[in-house]
């Protein structure tokens, strides 16, 4: 597995199950990086079907906002094995940070820069949120550009690009196309 991987798709395009395929490969374990919140039952519910889907070979960690600490954490003591580690998702990290009021540009930037220190290998997860059509509020269209902006800046610095499309993943980077 390379260094650093980022999928993205839609919503239920399999990106998460991929990732969680490319993250067991190596050692059969691997850190989980949980990005989600449970603000109400349904996301709860959610998480739990996630948890209990992934099964015991995952150790969990919640980073809601600290996703650099928990890369830090997991790229060293917290992770003497050396397995790789999964962050799911990008899109809710955004999310909790802009709802927080937190520097979420700065935030990114730091996380694309940290990439390239990773001693251990990471996968990020995404959402490839502008396809659609353009959201009718202005907070919806400022976390679509945001995101749209996070997923470039997160690309740049992976050694590899997937798209996950209704189940399939497609690979993005490396190819031949250098403009």
């Amino acid at each position: 597995m390379q260094k650093s991987i980022l999928i993205t798709g839609g919503a239920r395009s399999g990106k998460s199950h991929l990732a969680e395929r490319m993250a067991l490969r190596p050692t059969g374990r691997a850190v989980y990086i949980a990005t989600a919140e449970a603000g109400d039952d349904e996301m709860a519910a959610r998480i739990a079907a996630h948890r209990a889907r992934r099964g015991p070979e995952w150790r969990d960690i919640a980073a809601p906002r600290d996703l650099i600490g928990a890369l830090l954490d997991s790229d060293g003591e917290g992770n003497p094995d050396g397995d790789p580690r999964l962050v799911d998702c990008l899109t809710l990290w955004l999310s909790n940070l802009m709802l927080a009021g937190d520097e979420w540009r700065a935030a990114g930037t730091d996380l694309a820069e940290s990439i390239a220190h990773q001693s251990r290998p990471v996968i990020f997860v995404t959402n490839e949120v502008g396809a659609g059509i353009v959201p009718e509020n202005k907070l919806a269209r400022e976390f679509r550009d945001a995101a749209g902006w996070l997923n470039q800046q997160v690309a740049r610095a992976c050694d590899e690009v997937w798209l996950s499309v209704a189940g399939y993943p497609v690979k993005v980077k490396p190819n031949d196309h250098s403009f």
